[in-house]
């Protein structure tokens, strides 16, 4: 049985971490679906490109991470600098910290889908004058 966790904590540290988009495609099915609105793979690669843009020193942190059978749960943070263009904000230059809990389905070994339940609020305060 494959090491479900060891996946997710891949996919954290070399896709979002350190930004290597092409590592984001032998871990995630092709036909892998995010909620709230990723519907494949592609779409998710460009998700985490412009995450990457707006705050290209990103830094998630895995809070807890456990799972059962095809399920694995985390609870993550990140710590960023907001100095590029995100969701038609301009670059403020500042520290900004979001959260979110994220339950991810493997399918074949892969991540197949995720649920997410993120604090865009909490960002966007941070982000505005």
């Amino acid at each position: 049985m494959p090491d479900h966790q060891a996946v997710i904590r891949q996919l954290y540290e070399e896709g979002f971490n350190q930004g290597r988009l092409e590592s984001l495609d032998p871990l995630c099915a092709p036909d892998f679906l995010a909620s709230p609105g990723d519907k494949d793979l592609a779409s998710f690669v460009q998700g985490v490109a412009a995450l990457r843009v707006g705050f290209p020193d990103v830094r998630f942190e895995i809070e807890d991470c456990f799972g059962e059978g095809d399920r694995v749960a985390v609870r993550w943070r990140f710590d960023a600098t907001h100095a590029g263009p995100f969701q038609g904000h301009a670059a403020t230059g500042r520290r900004v910290t979001q959260t979110a809990n994220v339950i991810y389905q493997f399918k074949d070994g892969k991540i197949w889908r995720a649920w997410i339940q993120v604090d865009r609020l909490g960002l966007l305060q941070q982000l505005s004058p």
